[in-house]
């Protein structure tokens, strides 16, 4: 019995080694995997990045060869650092360092060493790689601008970072990717798809040719080209208009809601990001905190919106019922509340009702619409949320969710709001605390494209669609619905041609009748807001900004956009000339104001933006 197990002991554990041999040699290709990887180099083929076109075709990017010496760490051999230093430009430090990251990275896997060689050096190192084994030479493209302009709508491409290697196979360390702008949003549609091709090696690590004759081998797909919706010219000159000063412009179709200009000042020329510079310049912008060419103040810059404000408060207040269209009220050089407090208002005839109200921008007869709008109800605090709401179905006080790689939601105050900043119920709060509200000085915030497209929103009479920047993939119209579905306001359209003649009055006879364009009528808002900061602990009035809202042809409209000027004084100076200049060059395709147009190219607000680093005196408010 004992000789029996012992027997069968022997066996069983034969067997059981005699089956996991077999498993390990033929059933399992974990180590043919492994033993492949030696034995093959892995050699990507990347492709084009899709072509981007403006809204009539003109070509605005494609892309330029560039090269990049590439190292396999493994494969290295050694060689003369000096020499290879000497061809690269660099010293040996910096080789040194970019070899040891490129081993921490894989020492199998290829990482970048000198990125972008110029063609001249690219001839000049093939000839030498041969005695460099382990450093390869890689082509892949880069961005060809054809526009010095729109660097912010466009955005840049970079180098990928190890959180996006870690995060998503398809890079790899060394590729490219879009940032900001149309290249970081539509990055899966531009940049193609990478083709693959395997070299079988010997093992003196020789390359023998394709691996099984190259059945996996793939080839490279370039990336889909789009047409975006920018009008470059137009870009190009709201760009001209907006040197040396400080703001945004946004300019808006209001039939589609597409973007025809998306300005930002000061910007910078996309080729400054292109090529071994890329870094160096990137860093300049980046460390610029007073100019901030980085930051996009079409999309990101929050202003009190001033007077063009109006406009949305006289449609609430049609809408709630609390005023008529021929309702007056009266202004004797502002109006007064409280106990003796004013709200100051410029000179104009009174009393007025809300066409001319709107035309003259009468701060009175706005303070009296708002109070009424609010007071409405039992309590301010539900008077509040009622207007907040209307608000907010102009797209206002929520970032739009555009196709835009970047934005912020300004800021519509609720209840909410005020109860925490009054200490509700410890102390009352009533409709006057919030009557900044009622000229657009108060807490509310807005950004360019917003208050755009608000204007959008009563050009149209009471829809909008989001504001977007794609408009075709390949040659076909985008059908996403969120860029195609129309967002209906609160307010009736039946309330919004009052409103418009008060805008199309603006340019009549009201606070830019001076600013007319001859052969179009133009429906208008000029805004004043007024601009503080911090120096020293202390809070500072500067110098106010100039707003300026319009759209055109009154009657189907074209165009709506809205400008922002820095410093810029008040509505009409800088905002609204340059309104009627943007208007004009898109429906026309040429400038006949002149006058207007040299005034505001031999205008400059450097000296304004000056003045908190000089010292010099301003209003203090403690």
């Amino acid at each position: 019995m004992r000789k029996i197990l012992l027997y069968i002991i022997v066996i069983t554990s034969g067997l059981i080694f005699l089956a996991r041999l077999f498993y390990l040699q033929v059933m399992d290709d974990s180590f043919v995997g492994l033993s492949e990887n030696n034995a093959i180099k892995v050699v990507y083929d990347y492709p084009q990045r899709g072509f981007i076109f403006d809204r009539n075709g003109e070509l605005l990017v494609s892309n330029q060869p560039s090269y990049d010496v590439m190292v396999i760490p493994r494969n290295l051999k050694p060689f003369d650092t000096t020499e290879l230093c000497n061809i690269l430009s660099i010293t040996t430090e910096q080789l040194v360092e970019r070899l040891d990251k490129a081993k921490i990275y894989s020492p199998r896997l290829p990482s970048v060493v000198i990125p972008q060689l110029t063609k001249s050096e690219y001839a000049y190192l093939a000839e030498k790689m041969r005695k460099y084994e382990g450093f390869y030479i890689q082509k892949r493209s880069l961005r060809d601008y054809y526009t010095e302009h729109g660097a912010n709508v466009l955005g840049y491409i970079t180098e990928v970072n190890q959180r996006i290697v870690n995060e998503n196979p398809y890079y790899l360390s060394g590729d490219l990717i879009g940032r900001q702008g149309v290249e970081g949003y539509y990055e899966e549609l531009l940049r193609g798809v990478k083709g693959v091709k395997y070299i079988q090696k010997d093992r003196f690590n020789r390359d023998i040719g394709p691996y099984k004759e190259g059945i996996y081998d793939t080839l490279p797909k370039k990336g889909k080209d789009i047409t975006i919706t920018i009008d470059a010219e137009l870009q190009k000159y709201g760009e001209l208009l907006m040197k040396n000063k400080r703001g945004g412009i946004v300019a808006i179709e209001p039939a589609t809601g597409e973007i025809l200009a998306l300005v930002t000042a000061p910007n910078y020329d996309p080729a400054d990001l292109v090529g071994r510079k890329r870094s160096e310049n990137f860093t300049k912008l980046w460390l610029d905190s007073i100019s901030k060419p980085l930051f996009d103040r079409g999309l990101l810059a929050e202003y009190p919106p001033g007077s063009p404000f109006k406009t949305i408060n006289a449609l609430i207040a049609l809408q709630e019922g609390v005023v008529t269209t021929q309702e007056s009220f009266s202004c004797h050089g502002g109006y007064f509340y409280g106990r003796g407090r004013k709200m100051g208002c410029h000179a104009h005839s009174s009393p007025l009702n809300m066409i001319p109200g709107i035309a003259q921008s009468c701060n009175a007869y706005f303070a009296n619409v708002y109070r009424r709008i609010v007071e409405k109800y039992p309590t301010p605090q539900e008077g509040v949320d009622v207007w907040a709401n209307h608000l907010k179905s102009f797209g206002l006080g929520d970032y739009l969710g555009s196709d835009l790689s970047t934005g912020r939601p300004g800021k519509i105050p609720t209840s909410k709001y005020y109860n925490k900043i009054y200490d509700y119920p410890t102390y009352k709060w009533f409709s006057t605390a919030t009557l900044s509200n009622a000229i657009g000085q108060g807490e509310v915030l807005m950004t360019p494209i917003q208050l755009a497209n608000m204007t959008a929103a009563i050009a149209n009479r009471g829809w909008f669609y989001t504001p977007h920047v794609l408009k075709e993939i390949e040659g076909n119209p985008i059908k996403e619905k969120e860029f195609t579905e129309k967002k209906i306001t609160t307010v009736e359209p039946r309330h919004f041609e009052p409103v418009v003649e008060g805008m199309h009055q603006v340019y009549k006879s009201g606070t830019a009748s001076a600013l007319q364009i001859p052969g179009i009528e133009i429906a208008g808002k000029t805004g004043t807001a007024e601009n503080f900061t911090r120096i020293d602990g202390k809070r500072v009035q500067l110098t106010d900004h100039s707003i300026f809202v319009a759209f055109a042809p009154v009657d189907n409209p074209k165009i709506a956009l809205a400008i922002f000027v820095e410093n810029g004084y008040w509505g009409g100076r800088y905002a609204g000339r340059i309104a009627g200049l943007m208007i004009e060059k898109y429906i026309k395709g040429e400038i006949t104001r002149k006058d207007m147009e040299e005034w505001i190219l031999t205008h400059s607000l450097e000296e304004e933006y000056a003045k908190p680093l000089s010292g010099e005196p301003f209003r203090i408010n403690q």
